[in-house]
């Protein structure tokens, strides 16, 4: 039995992840993957995430992607089910959502 596919879970993070959430993670991975032109084995991870501190989202949802050895990544300041495609950056901007060596970013 699959914890994705029945009912919620309480994931490590306090987040309830019920069975349209990895249909959602998946959906995002591939429009991922289409707007940037990835290879299918370019590794792209979501990670959706709950913030109690004022000022910030309730929740966001990040996603990291690497492509030719670089890593990439960006925010949407929503819950993963309410991301849509017009949420994912443009094509254009896949050089500047690089990780610059040298920098490191903890936030994401």
């Amino acid at each position: 039995m699959s914890r994705w596919s029945e009912g919620s879970f309480a994931g490590p993070f306090g987040s309830s992840r019920g069975p349209g959430h990895l249909a959602a993670a998946e959906r995002l991975k591939d429009w991922t993957r289409e707007r940037f032109s990835l290879c299918g084995d370019d590794t792209v991870i979501v990670v959706e995430t709950v913030s109690g501190l004022p000022g910030f989202p309730p929740r966001e949802t990040a996603v990291a992607f690497w492509s030719a050895g670089t890593r990439h990544h960006y925010t949407v300041f929503k819950a993963l089910a309410d991301v849509t495609e017009e949420d994912v950056p443009p094509a254009w901007l896949k050089a500047s959502l690089a990780l610059s060596e040298g920098i490191e970013c903890a936030c994401c």
